[in-house]
């Protein structure tokens, strides 16, 4: 492919992508029943509270990404270094691509096209290790939580309870022991005739020590301490009565059940509301509510941060190295 198509060729995919994301956003919006009901809940609510309130979100919401852009980063100077503005870049393209892909497939490769063409695959593996330290503490905090909502809402024999307590700290163990030895993975997958071919593109394990995997961790750990907030504030503004420990176990377990679930981004917010209404059924009988918090969320952390990506994707260069400012 000569040089003149190749452009024009990635021109017309980066318009696809756009047009694509935009296509899938807007039908989702027009049916969301949910989004409805937080808008007539706000009606009641004073303007100035509303900008206060939702403004302080959104800050939180560029925060996480913000977070993530440099857990981006030091995931990948392993293969290849980045500025923290480019990881930016390729986080909210990401998100883009992310919506209307399967598990935010798609999300991988928002980013690795930033990344020159011969470090894509490794930085797909990097990506990985990022995403599943983000696993490890959905499942560890999400298991703890579990297991104080099955002490408090369901009675059963406390031998009963302890078997699940003992199996809740194994399950914990297991991913934290497999997270900080994430190197063993790569010594499984060289054990193999068949992907032993392929070392090339995950041997990248191997280099990531336990100190930088910690770091890392924390990174992980400070997403989730400001995305729970989120939640948190919006769950206590528009349902005051509900108790602050009842809302954080809620959370937990709420990106416990999101996390072992196949989704689309745009279809997420289905899953979401049904799992909240679900748990919180438990605390509260203000349903409405519940559904009109976990939509706002979807929106501002979901759809607004795909929006802005979608400027992003036109910086991208399939054939090369992205394009410079």
């Amino acid at each position: 492919m000569t040089a003149r198509y190749k452009k024009i060729f990635s021109i017309l995919l980066k318009i696809a992508i756009v047009v694509f994301a935009f296509w899938f956003i807007y039908h989702k919006l027009i049916a969301n029943n949910d989004l409805k009901q937080f808008v007539a809940i706000l009606k009641a609510v004073p303007v100035n509270q509303i900008w206060i309130i939702l403004s302080i979100v959104v800050l939180l919401m560029l925060l996480n990404w913000g977070l993530e852009a440099v857990k981006w980063k030091r995931l990948i100077k392993q293969v290849e270094e980045i500025s923290l503005w480019k990881a930016v870049e390729s986080v909210f393209c990401g998100l883009t691509w992310a919506v209307f892909t399967p598990n935010r497939l798609g999300e991988y490769g928002g980013r690795v096209f930033f990344l020159s063409p011969k470090r894509r695959i490794v930085g797909v593996v990097a990506m990985a290790v990022g995403n599943i330290g983000q696993l490890v503490l959905t499942n560890v905090f999400g298991a703890i939580a579990v297991c104080l909502f099955v002490y408090r809402f369901t009675p059963i024999d406390y031998r009963l309870f302890l078997a699940l307590c003992a199996i809740g700290i194994a399950f914990c163990l297991f991913f934290i022991i497999f997270y900080f030895n994430i190197k063993w993975l790569n010594g499984i997958l060289l054990s193999m005739r068949f992907t032993r071919k392929y070392k090339k593109f995950y041997t990248i394990l191997a280099r990531y020590r336990k100190a930088e995997l910690l770091k890392i961790l924390l990174l992980c750990l400070a997403r989730y301490a400001v995305f729970s907030t989120q939640y948190f504030i919006m769950f206590l503004w528009l349902i005051p009565g509900l108790h602050f420990v009842d809302i954080l176990m809620l959370i937990c377990i709420l990106f416990f059940v999101q996390s072992s679930l196949p989704s689309l981004d745009l279809l997420d917010i289905g899953i979401r509301s049904v799992t909240a209404l679900f748990f919180f059924k438990y605390v509260t009988d203000q349903n409405t509510a519940v559904v009109a918090c976990i939509a706002s969320i979807w929106l501002i952390n979901i759809i607004i941060p795909a929006i802005l990506g979608s400027y992003f994707v036109f910086k991208l260069n399939f054939f090369g190295s992205t394009q410079r400012n």
